[in-house]
């Protein structure tokens, strides 16, 4: 088993095939890095962020913990770059580098700032950190949250489980309720957030029984470049009937880098 906190490397190859996320990071590391840079990868995975900022010439050092990951990492960055890349086995959340940085990324992230340690790394590097801080890649995240209905039926057979849904994919089991708002806003060089919290109101556009809420979370990567990640819908324990102009109130809190129960046992839905 492996630490809720941990992507094993099956999983990694599941980030490189996503090309939205590919596409956004290697084109915010072209607008953001220049030659003779100094980068820290925080949470490497298999070292592919830290391959385009070496391309464009900087000096990276890659940090990964998992062992099957790093040692991934470390093959396939010497067999694209030669020793361009300097990669540390080290927890990223205590991670201190010898040298100062010009650049910190970390993609440890999870829709909803779930499961990951984004906000606990980068929150511990800014604390140890000594001198003038450097910039963060993604810079910023938006995170938005709407009622809906959504259908978990399975050939008959329903289970209300979270699910994962492609942007920009037509959704046909997913009924909106209402319009996404926004909950949450920050920059990493800014005070990261203790809590992800919403207390919302929203207004019926149909009539639909609510059985679920959609997150949706924008990483701001570098200035003009966004990456939106994968929505999750995450259902009700009581569907609430709502019709046109009806007000819904929607609350939940947990915090960064907490599994998804936390999210979906304190979540409520009123009319």
């Amino acid at each position: 088993m492996f630490p809720a906190d941990v992507i094993p490397l099956q999983y990694q190859a599941l980030l490189l095939t996503d090309e939205c996320r590919m596409a956004a990071f290697e084109t915010a590391i072209a607008r953001t890095v220049t030659p003779g840079m100094r980068v820290l990868d925080l949470g490497a995975g298999t070292g592919v962020l830290s391959y385009f900022a070496a391309r464009q010439g900087a000096v990276v050092t890659a940090v990964e913990c998992e062992p099957r990951v790093f040692d991934a990492a470390r093959s396939a960055l010497r067999a694209a770059l030669g020793d361009a890349v300097r990669v540390v086995r080290a927890d990223a959340r205590h991670y201190l580098p010898d040298q100062p940085v010009d650049l910190v990324m970390c993609e440890m992230l999870h829709v909803g700032l779930l499961r990951e340690r984004q906000i606990e790394v980068i929150d511990g590097f800014k604390r140890r950190y000594p001198g003038r801080m450097p910039r963060f890649l993604p810079a910023a995240c938006v995170q938005a949250v709407q009622p809906v209905r959504h259908d978990f039926s399975y050939a008959g057979y329903t289970v209300a489980a979270p699910v994962f849904q492609q942007p920009g994919h037509r959704q046909p089991r997913t009924v909106e309720a209402a319009g996404p708002v926004v909950f949450q806003r920050f920059r990493y060089r800014d005070r990261l957030p203790s809590h992800c919290a919403a207390d919302l109101r929203f207004r019926a556009t149909r009539t639909v029984d609510v059985n679920a809420v959609r997150v949706i979370t924008k990483n701001l990567v570098a200035p003009g470049v966004d990456w939106l990640m994968n929505y999750l819908v995450v259902p009700l324990a009581e569907p609430v009937a709502a019709g046109p102009g009806d007000e819904l109130r929607v609350r939940f809190s947990y915090r960064p880098g907490d599994e998804i129960p936390a999210l979906t046992d304190g979540l409520t839905v009123d009319r």
